[in-house]
């Protein structure tokens, strides 16, 4: 008796699909801050950013829908202001802690 085997097809997390309201939000942006690593927070942004309608988040930071793919964009290195507006456009804060 042979078997055959079952390929197993896995999908890429796609992280915006469980970002459902501001409580997953937070606890999101919180992990991903305390990584310490830029390019993941850009990372991130643009998952919020995309659960929470890329176009309408644009508009809301006062950028233009692709300038805002760019600026979270994997290696892009966007100025503090700009991701300023961005976490003020998706209602996130960055609050400071003692280390």
């Amino acid at each position: 008796m042979t078997k055959t085997k079952v390929k197993t097809r896995l999908v890429p997390l796609d992280a915006a699909r469980y970002l459902e309201n501001d409580a997953a939000i937070a606890e999101y942006m919180s992990v991903v801050l305390e990584a310490d690593d830029p390019d993941l927070l850009l990372l991130a942004l643009g998952d919020v950013a995309r659960a929470k309608g890329m176009a309408q988040v644009a508009r809301d930071a006062g950028l233009g829908r692709e300038s805002l793919y760019k600026a979270l964009a994997p290696g892009a290195k966007p100025r503090f202001e700009t991701v300023m507006k961005v976490a003020r456009a998706l209602g996130v804060k960055f609050t400071a802690q003692a280390a």
